[in-house]
């Protein structure tokens, strides 16, 4: 399998698929299966929603394997490695969780804005009253990891 970007247009936007970084969540089939058809070629078929419904799928990629850019020039790039290379540093603390620093912002499911800051720790154990940021409960439960 190549690993050149592919694009798939609908005239309005293109979804750019980066087959080196799809963790295979199928968060993109579940969502949009008239779009994305795994056991098809081409596997995305762009034509079978509306824009917004494509970008909303997109940025709930989890690995940054899909993202889209406008035929007039916007651009949204889930570009995982760029960002983390530019403008944030991860580091995942042994038994504890993953602090992050650096310019970035946090987005919930929907879109919704939930950080815009340079530092901030985030749950690993999965038992944080606070998710997806760490309360400390780790410690309680004698998290390792």
């Amino acid at each position: 399998m190549s690993n050149e970007p592919k694009e798939y247009s609908n005239g309005e936007i293109a979804i750019v698929w980066k087959s080196e970084k799809c963790i295979h969540s199928a968060n993109c089939v579940r969502s949009l299966p008239g779009v994305f058809k795994p056991h098809e070629r081409p596997w995305i078929s762009v034509k079978n929603a509306d824009t917004p419904h494509l970008k909303e799928t997109i940025a709930k990629c989890p690995s940054g394997a899909l993202s889209w850019k406008s035929v007039k020039g916007e651009a949204f790039d889930k570009d995982v490695d760029k960002a983390v290379g530019e403008s944030a540093k991860l580091n995942i603390f042994a038994d504890g969780p993953i602090l992050i620093k650096g310019n970035f912002e946090i987005t919930d499911s929907k879109g919704n804005l939930l950080e815009k800051k340079e530092s901030v720790a985030l749950c690993r154990c999965g038992a944080s009253e606070n998710k997806p940021f760490c309360d400390g409960t780790h410690k309680k439960i004698g998290f390792k990891g």
